[in-house]
């Protein structure tokens, strides 16, 4: 299958398991994040039907931040985020902090349309976070979160030499670890 048809099919089931939503993945991923307490951790805003990640983060117990699209088919940065700080709109509809300090997470939190029990994610097409991971992961260690609804796995992702797989994976039905 190619990416393109997958990510049409990973959007319809996205969108359904969205309105179900009770909040469940948010209270799985806070547990999942308990371990990492402390360490810098990012996240992302939601844009269309992603699961929210904030009250998780909010509950992290330590320094926050937020991705930042710089230029196409660049590594994404990060700036220090709180839930007092000023927001401006970004590149895909995503808020972005006003003004950024940028730093270094030791933890993030990725958004997909789809992901497989091997640990890939579909995004949504701009590669950033396989490029961020692979500079991140290069330079030391570092724990990439997938988040999602359950409805999101499918059985095999179509991937390519550049994808980088996820260390865990959080829905409402629980943690996957890789």
């Amino acid at each position: 299958m190619s990416k393109d048809l997958a990510r049409k099919d990973a959007f319809a089931a996205r969108k359904a398991a969205h309105a179900a939503d009770d909040g469940a993945a948010t209270r799985a991923l806070t547990a999942a994040l308990e371990p990492f307490a402390g360490k810098v951790l990012a996240g992302y805003w939601p844009i269309r039907t992603e699961p929210d990640p904030r009250p998780a983060m909010v509950a992290h117990g330590g320094p926050l931040c937020l991705p930042v699209v710089v230029a196409e088919a660049q590594p994404l940065v990060f700036h220090r985020w709180t839930p007092e700080t000023e927001m401006i709109a970004g590149a895909f509809g995503a808020h972005i902090p006003a003004e950024g300090e940028e730093i270094t997470p030791e933890v993030l939190i990725v958004p997909l349309l789809a992901f497989d029990a091997q640990g890939y994610r579909l995004g949504y097409g701009g590669g950033f976070y396989d490029r961020t991971l692979e500079g991140l992961r290069a330079r030391g260690p570092v724990t990439a979160i997938g988040f999602a609804f359950a409805a999101q796995e499918v059985l095999e992702v179509p991937t390519e030499p550049t994808d980088q797989p996820l260390d865990m994976i959080v829905t409402e039905a629980g943690i996957l670890h890789l």
